[in-house]
């Protein structure tokens, strides 16, 4: 395969379950950027929460963040480009969700905001224990999260509404669809609904690199393992799912690799698109 650029989800894709990259792995992204192959992080963080140990990875030089929201060149913290949600569309997300019991994070200039009580116990909240660790890692307490995004509308690049029952989120989603056509709506896990200006989206963001880098979409390859990474997949010259990632997620794939545990983007690398030895 003619395979110029690799796009790449972190969390249970590249990063395994203690949140870090494998030796294997390492290894393997060695490799490709040593072939000239470009690697584009793809991530639904935001810059400044994703691990020092991809920030600082020699040959890694792009980020999607945000889920599309806001494009970085890594090594100079530059974001190249970004889609800001509308202040209008906040008001509508906030006045929708008003009544429900539900908080929120929010998204501004690569930073990461949340409530001081989600921070301090996010499993309350349905957060994974692994979830809840990264979260208190990376989170910037607000007191009052909800005046904190009313008085910095104008500045969202993103907001997740973070809900612990599967109905009242479905219920949540919709009533947001109702609202506005003007959003991007997606789930990296089951207690985040994530919302971004409707020209976000992975798929988004990696089309901005490909034009940025002067390649062609079959020239592309992507691996991920959650709803939020499916657009990426279809949309790129070769989908790849780990063997954790979701029912969506592999159905939208060209290919399943290895859990994110027994180094599958490596193995996705060397056996299935054969762009290392």
């Amino acid at each position: 395969m003619d395979i110029k650029c690799i796009a790449l989800d972190l969390d249970r894709t590249t990063l395994n379950a203690a949140g870090r990259l494998s030796v294997g792995n390492r290894e393997a992204l060695e490799q490709a950027i040593g072939r000239g192959i470009h690697i584009v992080v793809a991530s639904g963080r935001s810059f400044y929460t994703l691990p020092e140990e991809i920030r600082r990875f020699p040959g890694i030089e792009y980020a999607v963040t945000g889920n599309g929201a806001a494009m970085y060149h890594i090594p100079s913290e530059s974001c190249l480009h970004r889609h800001l949600l509308a202040e209008e569309d906040v008001l509508t997300i906030m006045e929708v969700t008003e009544k429900d019991s539900v908080t929120y994070e929010a998204f501004i200039d690569g930073t990461a905001y949340a409530g001081k009580e989600y921070i301090e116990n996010p499993q309350v909240f349905g957060a994974s224990s692994q979830i809840a660790e990264y979260v208190r890692m990376t989170r910037r307490p607000e007191k009052d999260i909800n005046s904190f995004i009313m008085e910095n509308r104008a500045k969202l690049e993103s907001i997740d509404i973070i809900v612990n029952d599967e109905n009242k989120k479905k219920d949540i989603w919709e009533r947001v669809k109702k609202r506005t056509n003007n959003v991007y709506i997606t789930s990296s896990t089951p207690h985040l609904i994530e919302i971004s200006h409707k020209n976000a989206g992975k798929h988004s963001g990696i089309a901005y690199f490909i034009d940025l880098l002067g390649l062609k979409k079959e020239e592309v390859a992507a691996f991920g393992d959650a709803d939020n990474d499916v657009d990426m997949l279809l949309n790129a010259g070769y989908g790849v799912a780990m063997e954790n990632a979701s029912k969506d997620c592999k159905a939208a794939a060209d290919y399943v690799t290895k859990n994110h545990n027994e180094d599958g983007v490596a193995y996705g690398l060397r056996e299935i698109l054969q762009v290392i030895d």
